[in-house]
């Protein structure tokens, strides 16, 4: 049965790489060399040849790295990989807990060294060529030496819970982490932009000004109590613009890119808002949350099921009833679920991003909301005519065509 569960994951991971590459074939054999019509007035000619070099070229640079990252798995597992890796921390100590938490650092760690490579050249080279990279070697550096801080410190803690209750809780296994779970993401649903966000960029309260005036007019106007609106350096990294909303219930913060501020008018920032605000106010946060507790919940109780069946670990090379070595067969044998639970996911975004849009237009704001998004859109190159499938599958907004249809019809 473990051949068998082998050939799966095996089957499973060459057919991802080939659906994934097809969506991105026909994304590029989408673009036209000409400009379409309806991107006349949002690109003109010249802008629209480099965002058509620019997606062509991230789409190579794509299926690069996607093959590296296909040939890396496929051997890991043809030549046993992840067997010795679990051989090597037995070796290193006979505690479950330092096994567990070697094994996924040891991984975690050796994978994205193999991909610095790759994360420089895409920064260094790409972004720089296309004008959007102000990251510093220093401050890429930093941040590697950051995240990978954060990953041990958060994913170890998390790691060391869920093996804690599969030691210990049995039958409650699957209540008690998904608890704990919940709790983990409302924590950092509040907390994010205070706790992790520093870490990276330095969040500034909005000067007082015309700004911030009308920012306040709005939330006024909105019903939309809110005392921390803050900006941030984005372009310490890049000069992508973008603003978000964070926090639930008194933590919450609007959160302003200094990019944004310098690419978009008072006006348009405000219309990008009342856009944020209206996922706050349509709930959708807190859909998000139930959806992820939902999604949650299947995945644990798949996984217990996974945890209980020896041939999991069995199957990738791991001895009877190895915890880290069923996690991984489980996490590769668990990627068709992701991928239908990230369609309906994608779906739902894409409804919800059509509410928010129409809260801003609720206020008159839709002209605004459409020149911003132009801008926005523009700036950042975007694919503006992507294929269809490719939405379909992959886009969490709708494209800018589809919003700015959607607003204008709202308004006849």
């Amino acid at each position: 049965m473990e051949t068998i569960l082998f050939w799966i994951i095996i089957s499973i991971v060459i057919f991802d790489f080939i659906f994934e590459k097809t969506l991105d074939y026909l994304n590029i054999k989408n673009l036209t060399e000409k400009l379409p019509d309806e991107l006349k007035g949002i690109y003109d000619e010249d802008k629209y040849k480099k965002s058509q070099a620019y997606q062509k070229t991230s789409s190579r640079f794509s299926l690069i790295s996607s093959s590296f990252s296909l040939v890396l798995i496929l051997m890991i597992l043809f030549f046993g990989g992840f067997a010795y890796l679990d051989n090597f921390v037995r070796n290193l100590s006979g505690n479950i807990y330092i096994r567990t938490l070697s094994f996924f650092g040891i991984l975690g760690i050796v994978v994205d060294l193999l991909s610095v490579p790759f994360q420089i050249y895409s920064t260094f080279i790409i972004e720089e060529k296309f004008g959007f990279n102000k990251t510093s070697p220093l401050t890429f550096v930093l941040d590697k030496l950051k995240s990978w801080g954060i990953s041990i410190v958060i994913g170890g803690a998390v790691i060391s819970f869920i093996l804690w209750s599969w030691l210990s809780l049995g039958g409650l296994f699957v209540p008690v982490v998904l608890g704990g779970l919940t709790f983990f993401m409302i924590f950092m649903a509040m907390f994010y932009s205070s706790l992790i966000v520093p870490l990276f960029n330095k969040l500034t309260p909005l000067e007082e000004g015309s700004l911030k005036s009308k920012i306040q007019e709005f939330a006024s106007k909105s019903n939309f109590r809110l005392k921390n609106i803050y900006t941030i350096n984005g372009s310490k990294r890049s000069t992508r613009a973008n603003a978000y909303f964070s926090g639930l219930g008194p933590k919450k913060m609007i959160v302003l890119y200094d990019t944004l501020i310098n690419d978009l008018t008072e006006d348009e920032i405000v219309a990008v808002l009342a856009h944020e605000v209206g996922h706050y106010k349509k709930k959708h946060i807190y859909q998000g949350l139930l959806v992820s507790v939902l999604q949650t919940a299947l995945m644990l109780y798949l996984l217990s099921l996974a945890l209980e069946h020896p041939v999991f670990s069995k199957s990738i090379g791991g001895v009877d009833g190895s915890f880290y070595m069923a996690i991984i067969s489980f996490g590769l044998l668990y990627s068709p679920l992701s991928f239908v639970s990230g369609i309906l996911s994608n779906k739902l975004s894409r409804k919800n991003e059509y509410q928010a849009d129409a809260y801003a237009k609720s206020f008159s704001l839709s002209d605004e909301l459409i020149s911003s998004l132009k801008k926005l859109s523009v700036n950042n190159l975007s694919n503006l005519s992507p294929h269809k499938l490719y939405v379909y599958f992959n886009y969490s907004h709708p494209t800018l065509l589809q919003r700015i249809a959607e607003l204008t019809k709202q308004e006849a």
